[in-house]
């Protein structure tokens, strides 16, 4: 019965929503004869006819949907109800856009408005809907719409050197999902207070950009600057977790915006094995995360020169809205200099998979597509530390991103003096989390290592293992064990760490040769994860190597420092 309910209020909103803005009193009337019309076929289908047109999709397990079913006797209709929904929709959507662009307008436009926008003749086809049984009070409804549209869309764009370009926007091909949730449902008709509307995903989305009566080229990058800035447009104003409320009965509805929940710490550990993409030398790999893919919430690392196993151990914070359907984009690029930088691989991390409070720390492999998953080449893999936390969340070990970790006077001297201070004192706390700095002792011990790789003719080695705090340089080594695969150390290191959130531990093991030494891998650690529990013991695969593990004790011991309130 959600179903049947949701499918009602949904025809019942589109009526109340189109009729209000089609101006023509005689397209109107037309319109409320092919609505009923709509309405009257829709409550001739029974449930269980409907049932017999269900598809089944696979879902992300957080969802359950009741129901899956294609929806030929609505788009049929939708075809002869299209004009007038033409007509009121280009007005409402032209008059929406135009100040979006405006604000998302590159910087080598002076203006950037329409001249033209009609939606065509060409209706839309709904392929799936969709009730999420979400546990909320309301109904929340997701219609999966294909449109290869024939609109008619000229964009009037103005350069600061006085240049006008009308620019036609065609073959709009798109694919996505819409999420349509009616919140709170009331005894007053139609049975709900608001509605939200939103792009929950978005499949396919292409166009082409032409000038009418000139050539794209004739300013370089226009075309990539519009593109752009129509890409993010509809990224942030309205691709979920962003969504547009229309209140249909008098209320307060608060409670339905779009909040941030939580934040998540992200740090780039390093990267192994990519694909090398220059013909002399190595690639220059960087990253790019984001949660949303929008400008000002896009971190970019540094640049990496001449490596195919780069080490960044950067750190980047994220706003999150929506943890159970974001994720975490990670791209690794070849930065080509003044050329355009050229992808290496890309992955993601769902935020539903991440326990909240506990760091997680994974490698993933990068493929050359997010979509299409065919691509079976090995374009090498990212390692990242993953840390969310809900706002208000009561952690059992301590958060050393907490906001309520001040830093000490000379901390504060060390960061830029009075003016990090002021910055604090301005409501910084992002900037305040990243400059806290942690010290300690780090006690080191090497318990063994498993099925390391042969080194002499023998199929024997003669191991030993350096332990290196990367920031300071310090180094300790163990004793060599001769002619063993699987030897055993059992020695602890003490370190002094004076910047525990961003140093690193690197163990290289090594074999010892009479004249000289054979190298067999290595494990790089970040702390957060010993900062964070104090002390744990685990198992680490070897890189750079045919084989082997290191077994590692690791325990901190926070040096005491008075801070300041």
């Amino acid at each position: 019965m959600g179903f049947v309910l949701g499918v009602v209020i949904g025809v019942l909103v589109g009526v109340c929503l189109i009729v209000c803005f089609v101006k023509s009193e005689n397209a109107r009337s037309k319109l409320r004869s092919e609505l009923a019309t709509t309405i009257a076929a829709f409550a001739r289908m029974t449930v269980e006819d409907s049932r017999k047109i269900f598809t089944p999709e696979q879902y992300p397990p957080w969802v359950v949907f009741s129901n899956q079913q294609k929806l030929n006797w609505l788009n049929s209709h939708l075809e002869k109800i299209w004009p007038y929904v033409d007509e009121a929709a280009s007005e409402l959507v032209r008059s929406n856009v135009e100040p979006i662009l405006e604000q998302y307008r590159p910087m080598i436009l002076a203006s950037l408005k329409f001249s033209k926008f009609t939606l065509g003749t060409v209706a839309p086809q709904f392929t799936g809907i969709s009730i999420l049984e979400d546990g909320s009070e309301g109904i929340t409804m997701e219609l999966e719409m294909n449109w290869d549209g024939n609109p008619s869309i000229i964009l009037d764009i103005k350069t600061y050197v006085g240049v006008a370009l009308p620019v036609q926007v065609k073959n709009i091909g798109f694919t996505g999902i819409f999420r349509l949730i009616f919140r709170p449902l009331v005894n007053e008709f139609p049975c709900f207070g608001a509605i939200c509307y939103s792009l929950r995903k978005k499949k396919k989305l292409d166009f082409t950009l032409k000038v009418i009566g000139g050539d794209m080229t004739a300013i370089p990058g226009i075309s990539d600057a519009i593109e752009g800035t129509i890409r993010d447009a509809i990224e942030d104003t309205i691709t979920w977790p962003v969504r547009k409320i229309i209140p249909i009965l008098p209320g307060d509805y608060s409670d339905l915006e779009l909040k941030p929940t939580g934040v998540l710490e992200v740090k780039l550990v390093q990267a192994k094995e990519l694909t090398n993409k220059d013909v002399i030398g190595k690639s220059d790999p960087f990253a790019e995360l984001y949660v949303r893919p929008i400008r000002d919430r896009t971190k970019k690392s540094k640049t990496i020169n001449n490596q195919l196993n780069p080490v960044w151990n950067e750190h980047f914070e994220f706003v999150v809205e929506d943890p159970l359907t974001q994720h975490l984009v990670v791209k690794i690029y070849d930065d080509e200099g003044i050329q355009a930088a050229e992808l290496i691989g890309c992955a993601h991390v769902r935020l539903n998979e991440l326990e909240p409070g506990k760091v997680k720390d994974v490698w993933l492999k990068l493929v050359k597509d997010l979509e299409i998953q065919r691509d079976q080449k090995n374009r090498g893999q990212v390692h990242l530390e993953l840390f969310y936390y809900p706002y208000g969340m009561k952690n059992e070990f301590s958060n050393p991103f907490a906001p309520n970790v001040p830093m000490t006077t000379l901390e504060k001297v060390l960061k830029g003096g009075e003016g990090g201070q002021e910055a604090a004192q301005n409501g910084g706390e992002i900037n305040r989390r990243k400059d806290v700095i942690i010290r300690g002792v780090l006690s080191v011990t090497v318990i063994s290592a498993d099925d390391l790789a042969p080194t002499d003719l023998m199929g024997k080695a003669d191991p030993y293992v350096v332990v290196t705090m990367k920031k300071t340089e310090t180094k300790n080594k163990t004793r060599v064990v001769p002619e063993s695969l699987n030897p055993v150390w059992n020695q602890t290191f003490d370190f002094v760490v004076e910047d525990g959130l961003h140093d690193m531990l690197i163990l290289e093991v090594w074999d010892h040769d009479t004249f000289g030494k054979d190298y067999m891998g290595r494990c790089i650690l970040t702390l957060t994860r010993v900062l964070m529990e104090g002390e744990y013991k685990e198992t680490f695969e070897l890189d750079e190597a045919k084989s082997g593990k290191l077994n590692l004790h690791l325990k901190w011991v926070p040096q005491p420092i008075y801070r300041d309130s």
